[in-house]
């Protein structure tokens, strides 16, 4: 290995690890970053209790992914001020996994998925993000905030959920099953939460909502000994870190689904990541980095008993609006959560589980943006048909399967709607008319020349009639593929089999080393027939159709 190429290598493994330079601004902005961290820490408290109680691995599994995958993707990162930790999208994938496998898959699926996603940062997978089309992004969205929602009703009803239910199956269960009268209590209780969290901000933008209508809740309920479950005995500390048992046979069945948290984890991750940088002047984000980092913060967090983690959106802008500028924010974010878990578990275990569904119910709801869905609708019917079967396939069937069908079919909308801008266009000829220049086709080539357009857009030439020469222009297209190139390779030896003389205009120099690698230029009876210029084409055509016309 050469010099220079050893000297490439070792550069980009230091652009994915930490350095000085992550912190170069802290000595202006650490007073920001400290209230934004602890603002974050504030609004995490719940989300972190209710996503760990609503995916079935435990409210202290969501506290320490919040905290150990806080820090370690704080660290390691790609962005200045990224918040991570568990999620309502990953809580929707691990939910069924938690369901089918038991809880003692969490930590495989963890360090398989963590594995995954490191490896794919560092082989640069980072910017495959950019090719999600918006309708798709917005359709899961929309579809993880409906199933979000439905599999706190359960909870809100004060009724074990289905184990393994479809989200829509296990809502309508918990309905038939609920005794109303003893329900009563914990709808009272999510409808106080979902109040105190709508008033709440009008009263004032930075009043943590959620943890008002926490406190008040958990306080009434301890005061009055209300019948409802509470979340229940906590430890005081994070746990030991210890290597899950891996079991090969079991492990061949945990393969796909740690694919897919794989698959989630690095999509929610990266877009959280993508929107923090256009919300403010925080510095670029590097999305290589940003996997790596995530693919740690996922093994390290499954080694302490968390969940796999991801970018959270939510907490990510909070950290922003709230003048987070740099990395300590969302360390100080973590470590205030790691302080409330020494100090306060006590008072954590009489939180009531309504109260979560409660906080989780309002947070889906504030995911779905009227707006934004309205402006995807009208946008164009094929962006209105990827957004509306990705939201639907991710509440039916699952979130992965959702993405790929919508980026699936957003491919082939796209690649439709590129086929029928391109054409094929007869020209007249150019300067004055001569005689016999009937027998000439002049055919100009637009647009793209791929597999989806090349038979449609040269049918037309092919069946032509009464001509001698054809001049075909390519110099207007954009877009020549090997299909387009087999193609028009294919119409010259058609039409030079019927005697037509068929002369090129205009190959572009992109599209000049593929055309002669088909067969494009050798499909010519002479390499002469090959023009850069219109009007020596013409003339060239003019001059064969004089000799025909002398030899009829």
């Amino acid at each position: 290995m050469t010099r220079p190429t050893v000297r490439r290598v070792a550069g980009g493994i230091r652009s994915l690890l930490p350095g000085a330079a992550d912190y170069r601004d802290l000595r202006r902005t650490w007073r920001g970053d400290l209230i934004a961290g602890i603002t974050v820490g504030i609004v995490a408290l719940p989300l972190a209790l209710a996503f760990g109680v609503s995916s079935g691995a435990g409210a202290e599994s969501g506290l320490v992914t919040a905290i150990v995958a806080g820090v370690v993707a704080a660290v390691f990162g790609g962005s200045n001020v990224q918040v991570s930790g568990p999620t309502g999208a990953m809580v929707v994938v691990l939910a069924p996994i938690i369901a089918t496998h038991g809880p003692g898959a969490l930590a495989v699926v963890g360090l398989l998925a963590g594995a995954i996603v490191l490896l794919a940062g560092a082989l640069r997978l980072g910017r495959a993000v950019t090719f999600i089309p918006w309708p798709v992004i917005e359709g899961f969205t929309l579809g993880i905030a409906v199933i979000i929602f439905l599999q706190q009703v359960p909870a809100a009803l004060g009724v074990p959920a289905t184990e393994g239910a479809n989200a829509v199956v296990g809502a309508i269960d918990a309905m038939l099953q609920a005794s109303w009268s003893d329900a009563a209590w914990s709808l009272v209780i999510v409808a106080v939460v979902a109040a105190l969290m709508l008033v709440a901000p009008r009263v004032h933008p930075l009043v943590p909502g959620s943890i008002v209508a926490i406190v008040v809740v958990t306080a009434v309920t301890a005061f009055t000994a209300l019948p409802v479950a509470t979340i229940g005995a906590l430890p005081s500390g994070l746990p030991a870190p210890a290597i899950p048992a891996l079991d090969p046979a079991g492990l061949a069945g945990l393969l796909l689904p740690a694919a897919t948290v794989a698959a989630l984890a690095a999509i929610e991750s990266l877009l959280s990541a993508r929107v923090a940088a256009s919300m403010a002047d925080t510095g670029p984000y590097d999305a290589d980095r940003e996997l790596v980092g995530q693919g740690l913060a996922s093994i390290v967090s499954a080694l302490f008993g968390g969940m796999p983690a991801t970018g959270a959106i939510a907490r990510t802008a909070v950290n922003v609006r709230t003048g987070g500028r740099t990395r300590l924010a969302a360390i100080v974010h973590a470590l205030l959560l790691a302080g409330i878990v020494a100090v306060g578990a006590a008072v954590v275990a009489s939180i009531p589980l309504a109260a979560l569904a409660g906080v989780l119910m309002v947070t889906a709801t504030r995911m779905i943006s009227v707006a934004t869905v309205r402006t995807v609708v009208r946008s164009s019917r094929a962006d209105a048909a990827v957004f509306v079967a990705t939201a639907i396939i991710t509440v039916s069937v699952d979130l992965i399967t959702a993405v790929l069908v919508g980026i699936a079919v957003a491919a082939f909308l796209a690649l439709r709607a590129v086929a029928r801008s391109s054409g094929v266009h007869r020209e007249e000829l150019p300067g004055p008319a001569e005689a016999a220049d009937e027998r000439i086709a002049l055919f100009r080539l637009d647009g793209a020349l791929f597999f989806g357009a090349a038979e449609r857009m040269l049918d037309r030439v092919a069946t032509l009639r009464d001509v001698d020469v054809v001049i075909i222009r390519m110099s207007q297209l954009q877009l020549l593929d090997a299909t387009g190139a087999q193609v028009v390779t294919e119409l010259i030896r058609a039409l030079e089999r019927r005697g037509v003389t068929v002369l090129v205009k205009g190959v572009q120099p992109r599209h000049l080393e593929l055309a002669r690698r088909v067969g494009v230029i050798d499909s010519l009876r002479h390499r002469n027939h090959l023009f850069d210029e219109l009007g020596a084409a013409v003339e060239h055509a003019r001059s064969h159709t004089r000799r025909a016309a002398a030899a009829r």
